[in-house]
């Protein structure tokens, strides 16, 4: 399963080829979703022309940048452990300049520069074509910052580099910002309005893709469902929007049917999913082109109806679980996962046991199950009173996990006899002798090597499972090599 947070990537230093003439070297970490993972193949792409080839080597960086989440608090504090670190070689090295990217700049901007000055720069989400521009003015002795939020910037036009890809998996960014206020998330502070991508943009990063050989994409943003382009601006101004930009505005729909028919060679994921935002033509598209993987990631955060209106989610049990109804009938091989959210406040026993039958109701594949932690700068952190026991928290947490665990071996069981395509993305961790990829439900698929290399589309047979993997045997290359 591809995480939203996926914590073996958290830290990597990320590397990409030199460039002949560049002499400057640049460390560079990201923590997070897979959007600030995105954001730092732009910042390096903007730097790659700015004179500066990446280095996984610290100590050698003359620019260390960490690309950062303020979704929960253990990022943070793992992001500030890394600005010790990274001081500590500035003491040895000063020419080194360090900068925080990302989300937390946005929140800790005074914190970072003035008050504690740990770093040299501080750069928000929508601000990294100005990073040439800032690293003068740290030259210069000036400390640099800028963390305007813009209506306008997506990156169209920023090639990203590929930073420690596998050649074959990548992913391309279709929108930026929240509009959807959840009371528990500091995105739409951190990261802006929601606006859309132009589509020719991003037909034409999926086909450099195509060219260098990349065999999937997912599209990604906070939210795609409510991916809207009608000519630029914000989605909250579309209903401002002329004639004729509603007559020739793309909906998700449209620009998901355009990918899967342009390029049907290629396998094509979108995260993340809001319920409230997940529009049944875009279900028919799914399940009308087997390009389009059969795997949505749909948060729900909790099952109960006072705690969802609680979190601001614009959506009721019923509404999800119909929701459901119509996704299993439309797209039968669906796989549906989940975000769950244990303690948040007032719940009580009532609600999570809520919680706990809506689970029941959908058997999801998968889950990525959190306790609530509070959020400066959140609707919640400000006007709720995290009132629900640590222990209680924990206790919740388990069950919610536990649950999850016999639901995701019945989904993988289902599977058992059947064949599945597999994109085989890389050496299993257990074996030198297995290869491993996913499946069009976005399940890990484990199966001896052969003669079948990455980058390969696979028919496995599954003869056996674990509760998160599926095990078989080669039956041959699929008809999308």
């Amino acid at each position: 399963m591809e995480k939203e947070i996926n914590e073996t990537l958290q830290g990597q230093s990320l590397v990409l080829e030199t460039k002949a003439g560049n002499t400057k070297k640049l460390y560079i970490e990201s923590y997070g979703c897979a959007m600030n993972f995105s954001d730092s193949e732009v910042v390096a792409s903007i730097l790659l022309n700015d004179g500066y080839n990446t280095t996984q080597i610290l100590e050698e960086a003359d620019l260390v940048l960490v690309n950062t989440c303020s979704i929960r608090d253990k990022a943070e504090q793992t992001v500030r452990k890394r600005l010790e670190k990274y001081n500590a070689v500035k003491r040895i090295n000063p020419k080194m300049k360090v900068g925080v990217l990302g989300c937390m700049a946005e929140r800790l901007k005074e914190k970072f520069l003035e008050e504690e000055k740990i770093v040299d720069l501080v750069v928000g989400p929508d601000a990294y074509k100005d990073l040439p521009n800032l690293l003068a003015d740290v030259e210069e002795g000036r400390d640099a910052i800028n963390v305007l939020l813009s209506k306008e910037e997506t990156y169209g036009d920023i090639s990203p580099v590929r930073l420690n890809s596998n050649g074959v998996s990548a992913f391309v960014s279709i929108t930026r910002g929240c509009d959807n206020m959840c009371t528990f998330c500091v995105v739409p502070f951190t990261r802006g309005r929601e606006r859309s991508r132009e589509p020719q943009s991003i037909i034409k990063e999926i086909q450099d893709l195509s060219d260098t050989g990349y065999k999937e994409i997912t599209l990604l943003g906070q939210n795609v469902d409510s991916y809207l382009w009608y000519g630029g601006g914000l989605k909250k101004d579309f209903d401002k929007a002329s004639e004729m930009q509603i007559a020739t505005a793309v909906k998700f729909e449209h620009l998901l049917e355009m990918v899967a028919k342009g390029f049907p060679k290629m396998r094509i994921r979108f995260s993340t999913s809001n319920p409230q935002d997940m529009h049944e033509p875009v279900l028919h598209v799914i399940a009308k082109y087997p390009n389009v993987c059969k795997h949505i990631h749909l948060p729900v955060q909790s099952g109960s109806d006072k705690i969802l209106a609680a979190m601001n989610r614009l959506h009721t049990r019923e509404e999800y679980k119909n929701l459901i109804d119509r996704i299993k009938t439309i797209i039968p091989n669906v796989c549906i996962t989940q975000d769950m959210i244990a303690g948040f406040p007032t719940e009580t026993e009532e609600d999570h046991q809520d919680t706990l039958s809506l689970m029941e109701y959908v058997k999801y594949s998968f889950g990525y199950m959190y306790a609530y932690s509070e959020r400066p700068g959140t609707l919640a952190g400000r006007k709720m009173e995290d009132d629900v026991l640590e222990a209680t928290k924990m206790r919740r947490l388990q069950e919610i996990v536990d649950l999850q665990r016999i639901h995701s071996a019945f989904r993988t069981q289902e599977f058992l006899g059947q064949t599945v395509e597999v994109l085989v993305d890389k050496t299993s961790k257990k074996s030198e002798n297995d290869l491993s990829g996913r499946n069009s439900q976005s399940i890990t698929v484990v199966f001896p090597k052969e003669n079948y290399k990455i980058g390969d589309f696979v028919n496995v047979k599954i003869t056996n499972c674990t509760s998160g993997t599926l095990i078989g045997e080669a039956v041959g290359l699929s008809e999308r090599n």
